[in-house]
């Protein structure tokens, strides 16, 4: 086994279920500080996160990523226990091993050879790694930049290892993410017996022409970068489940997934607009999960698209599709973000897993971007 493969074993042992980092910072940071980074853990509230550097001097060059992984499920699932690490058909087997244990390990070598041969580069490596991304992301990388800002610390380039690829490492490089918007929708009603609906008001049949018009509603056309905006209710609930009963009030979760093309406000003013318009009574809430960003064609993209075709000899293609990600807060510095990371096939899912020849690929891809950047 290779010292990739060995260190992404060693890290999917910790059973480091969010926001527990259960060990992991200090197994990469003991790793970095052999090499010359300086290490700062760095906690806030219940979340562990840590920044280690090496060098003073502009450009600074940061891999970031998350130690901390979703739960399990249950364990009769899986195939092998999902916090022991197992190999087998060409794959190793764990929580984390796609999401995202292999892309640190990555990471982490690739930093370990590319500084045994140059370690008079030029400008500074750092890593940004947190046990909170999975969970609410509080008190992770969000703080961490605040941090950084607050002592004039500026990233440049930042690639985070998330898992982008879809059939083969290399394939896809995320260059941006969408915005997310998310609404909490109280309609309210009044409760009564279904034989009396002249003595009651119900919200579901009040809301139900609202929610076929906000589902076709074109929120925006999308452009070069994004596609359209999209909208999805995601939870609906109302009624005391009696069959007999008229719920007072329903409760709705939705989310937008939106471009460059619309803003948090305009997509707020116009579902107030709707639900005005049907003359509901009604309440609402909502929460910025992230604003969409975009990092254009560049040193960065470039590097790690030479990077990729050196390595691989395929052609990566740029998207901005799939969630939300710690993106979200390093982008607003000025810094160019990319995410680069294994097959996304098994996240989230049991028998999570990860191709054994490609993490190896994957860290010579990582070495390749920091020879184009700082060698």
């Amino acid at each position: 086994m290779s010292e990739t493969i060995e260190l992404a074993k060693a890290l999917i042992e910790r059973a480091s279920v969010t926001p527990n980092d259960a060990g992991c910072q200090p197994l990469i940071g003991d790793r970095l500080q052999a090499i010359g980074f300086s290490i700062e853990p760095l906690r806030f509230g219940e979340v562990d996160n840590l920044w280690a550097r090496r060098g003073t001097t502009p450009p600074l060059f940061v891999f970031a990523g998350h130690t901390d992984v979703v739960p399990p499920g249950p364990l009769a699932d899986w195939d092998s226990d999902p916090f022991t690490p197992s190999v087998r058909d060409g794959c190793l087997y764990g929580r984390g091993a796609a999401d995202m244990k292999s892309s640190i390990a990555a990471m982490t070598t690739a930093c370990e050879r590319f500084i045994g041969l140059h370690a008079g580069h030029r400008g500074s490596i750092a890593f940004l790694l947190t046990s909170d991304e999975e969970g609410p992301s509080v008190d992770g990388t969000v703080r961490v930049i605040e941090h950084l800002k607050a002592r004039g610390e500026q990233i440049d380039w930042c690639l985070i290892g998330e898992p982008t690829s879809r059939e083969h490492t290399g394939d896809a490089i995320k260059n941006g993410r969408r915005g997310s918007l998310n609404g909490v929708l109280r309609v309210h009603g009044q409760q009564g017996h279904v034989a009396y609906p002249q003595l009651a008001d119900n919200p579901i049949h009040r809301a139900a022409a609202v929610l076929t018009e906000l589902v076709a509603v074109e929120w925006d056309a999308g452009n070069t970068h994004f596609p359209p905006t999209t909208f999805q209710i995601s939870n609906i609930n109302a009624g005391t489940g009696a069959e007999n009963v008229i719920p007072g009030e329903l409760h709705l979760l939705f989310n937008l997934r939106f471009s460059t093309e619309s803003t948090p406000e305009s997509i707020q003013s116009r579902v107030l607009a709707i639900l005005d318009r049907h003359g509901l009574d009604y309440s609402i809430d909502w929460k910025i999960s992230g604003l969409p960003f975009i990092t254009p064609a560049g040193e960065l993209v470039d590097a790690t698209s030479r990077a990729i075709h050196s390595v691989t000899g395929r052609e990566a293609e740029l998207s901005t599709s799939g969630g939300t990600s710690d993106g979200r807060f390093i982008a607003p510095t000025g810094a160019q973000v990319i995410e680069l990371g294994p097959l996304n096939a098994t996240i989230h899912k049991t028998n999570e897993c990860v191709n054994l020849a490609e993490l190896d690929t994957l860290s010579s891809i990582y070495e390749r971007i920091l020879e184009l950047l700082l060698a």
